[in-house]
């Protein structure tokens, strides 16, 4: 099974708890995803995250075709970090982990991504074709929307195949 990864980090002029507030919002996702994601929550959601939440979501990231996806937050360091998994979903495996720091002029911000692709050599050339540009794509509406909120720097990107 081949392990993919994706890595960012930016930089945000606001403070850890105003980033803390925004990010480990579940509401907060289709205002930093791409319009074709059109994400629903589908799941009762409290105000704040903890680890073992459940969240259940519609979405419809490829050619509009909605798919079911289960995430559980497995980790939840308030307001430094968390991290969410798929539980159902499109993928083999998903762990998402958004990290904050404090800093002198804001925060540094990282999303860690790992994924493996189902369906084995069909699951790896899907990736290659079409998932790995459309998940670049996600993170870089992200970091646009981030960058003209926030007046973020990106730091460091990169997207990797593990195997």
């Amino acid at each position: 099974m081949k392990i993919y990864s994706l890595y960012r980090s930016q930089t945000l002029a606001l403070s850890l708890q105003e980033a803390w507030e925004f990010f480990s919002s579940p509401y907060n996702l289709n205002t930093i995803t791409p319009d074709f994601f059109n994400i629903t929550i589908t799941s009762k959601v409290p105000e704040r995250i903890y680890s073992g939440l459940m969240i259940s979501y519609s979405m419809r990231a490829i050619a509009g075709i909605p798919m079911a996806w289960l995430s559980e937050i497995s980790h939840c360091d308030e307001p430094k970090r968390f991290v969410y998994e798929q539980r159902i979903g499109p993928f083999k495996f998903w762990s998402h982990e958004v990290c904050l720091t404090e800093q002198d002029n804001g925060i540094a911000m990282e999303d860690i991504v790992f994924y493996a692709m189902p369906l084995g050599w069909f699951g790896s050339a899907l990736n290659t074709l079409l998932i790995a540009d459309r998940l670049e794509q996600i993170f870089n509406v992200r970091r646009d929307y981030l960058e003209t909120r926030w007046g973020l720097k990106p730091a460091h990107n990169s997207l990797s195949d593990n195997s």
